[in-house]
């Protein structure tokens, strides 16, 4: 039976979400099955929650564990009583930080991914709204980008950018090859004048058939030789313009981001 993970939060859960995600990964022979809970910023949700952690122990006779990010001491105690292995995320840093800074921590719901510089924020937004406007080819102005993606279409172009505007503040715009780009075998004046912000994917043809079948059943977009012939010419396209290149046939949106801004030497941080 899978082991039941708990997430829970005084604030979205997003953190102990994340944490906790890449540390279950270390253990592939077992299966997880998680919840989160968050917004556990009272005493009545902190008892409501440590019921489901109970509840979630008898139903299944394993002992849940419970990946925790709330700052109030004493509802982590309530949350603790139900039985749980608790894995506090931030318990381990702060009496460590408190002793190097000098200073007590200022427990604080929410900071984590509260509005607390306005300007970032404002600056994600218009980098995203610029994604969006500039995907698949819709707005050829590329003169404010930080970089453009290019390879064939449903490559992974879209969802690295908008992945970068969100969480970098990155204006990211993409360009899908076209047929007449692949025949030619040259980049489009309009990408060309733009090359030192090019980064181009490329994807397994038989991953890309699956992909394009999702979205266009039976058309000949998505049969696997329109495919092979697609991937081949835009690889050949890449080495001829020595682009920089990545296969995102295994690679999550999260690692094609960060090797992209990486390789293009674009420094942001997270949030």
């Amino acid at each position: 039976m899978a082991r039941k993970i708990f997430y829970i939060s005084d604030g979205t859960g997003i953190t102990a979400e994340t944490i906790g995600h890449s540390v279950l990964t270390q253990f592939e022979s077992v299966e997880f099955e998680t919840m989160r809970i968050p917004f556990v910023d009272s005493v009545e949700k902190a008892l409501e929650a440590a019921e489901r952690v109970r509840l979630a122990a008898l139903e299944s006779g394993l002992r849940p564990i419970v990946v925790n990010t709330v700052v109030d001491p004493d509802l982590t105690r309530m949350l603790a009583d139900s039985g749980a292995l608790m894995l506090d995320v931030f318990a381990p840093f702060i009496a460590p930080l408190e002793q190097e800074l000098g200073t007590k921590r200022q427990p604080r719901v929410g900071k984590a991914h509260g509005l607390v510089d306005f300007a970032q924020y404002e600056a994600r937004i218009n980098a995203t709204n610029y994604a969006l406007t500039h995907d698949d080819g819709i707005d050829f102005n590329y003169n404010d980008a930080d970089v453009i993606l290019v390879g064939v279409s449903r490559s992974g172009k879209t969802p690295t950018c908008l992945f970068m505007a969100l969480h970098f503040g990155v204006r990211a715009a993409n360009f899908p090859l076209t047929p007449d780009d692949l025949e030619s075998q040259e980049l489009p004046r309009r990408l060309a004048m733009h090359r030192h912000k090019l980064f181009a994917l490329t994807i397994d043809p038989a991953r890309l058939q699956q992909v394009r079948e999702a979205r266009k059943p039976g058309s000949r977009y998505a049969t696997l030789e329109q495919c092979r012939i697609e991937v081949s010419a835009a690889e050949k396209l890449f080495r001829r313009e020595r682009l920089p290149v990545l296969s995102t046939t295994h690679t999550s949106i999260e690692e094609i981001a960060s090797k992209v801004l990486s390789a293009l030497g674009i420094e942001r941080h997270l949030y």
